[in-house]
């Protein structure tokens, strides 16, 4: 007896529709079915630009279902793109994801407990959980040795379920690597760790855009 389909979380309602080519009629065409959870698969990881660990993570499912997912969709995208066939967007083991349903968890790169203004040199990161608009502090995870400018330890921080990252400056190639990895991040922050993450919580910190050429060793422009 097969096991059976796990639902499958979608970020929001994705409604049913049909794609054709023009001028045909769809009754005249072969159809493709594209299921609900194809269709985010999709969203994620092609137009979001997650990594299949994040998408998977957003999904509800492992990463291993995840790839199977994508490669159905891609695959019957491309039929129906290079083979002129419809696209039907509907169905699907799906459920839709509430607001807030997500634990908010904040990283913020420091030493001895304030903001290190760079992120690629930080100690450590600093993990609180938002409850509310109260923090929790939940654990410490340590830096990489390497500077690399820490988008190494992106995987880590996703893994530990953290959703936002609050820094002080931080080149693009850092930023594109944690958003694909499913977090947001705020650039800005400076002083006490805990402080600018209730900040944010609170909701009077927002990214300041700050990229972090000129720090650290000379000619080094973090853009990794």
């Amino acid at each position: 007896m097969p096991r059976p389909v796990n639902e499958r979380r979608l970020g929001s309602a994705i409604p049913p529709r049909v794609m054709k080519p023009a001028g045909i009629p769809a009754r005249e065409l072969e159809q493709v079915t594209l299921g609900f959870d194809e269709a985010e698969a999709l969203r994620l990881a092609d137009l979001e630009g997650l990594y299949q660990e994040a998408a998977a993570r957003s999904m509800g499912v492992s990463r291993q279902t995840f790839g199977r997912i994508i490669e159905s969709a891609r695959r019957k995208t491309a039929d129906a793109i290079l083979n002129g066939k419809a696209l039907r967007i509907d169905g699907g083991e799906i459920t839709i994801g509430k607001e807030g349903e997500r634990v908010m968890k904040i990283a913020v790169p420091s030493r001895d407990g304030f903001v290190d203004g760079h992120f690629g040199h930080c100690k450590g990161f600093l993990v609180f959980r938002v409850e509310g608009t109260t923090l929790v502090q939940e654990t410490t995870i340590a830096s990489p040795e390497s500077c690399g400018c820490k988008s190494g330890v992106a995987g880590d921080l996703a893994a530990a379920g953290v959703t936002h990252m609050v820094a002080g400056n931080m080149g693009e190639g850092a930023v594109r690597v944690l958003s694909s990895h499913g977090m947001t991040v705020v650039r800005g922050a400076s002083g006490d760790a805990r402080t600018a993450a209730q900040a944010f919580a609170n909701g009077t910190l927002v990214d300041s855009g700050a990229g972090c050429a000129g720090h650290g060793a000379p000619g080094h422009e973090c853009a990794h």
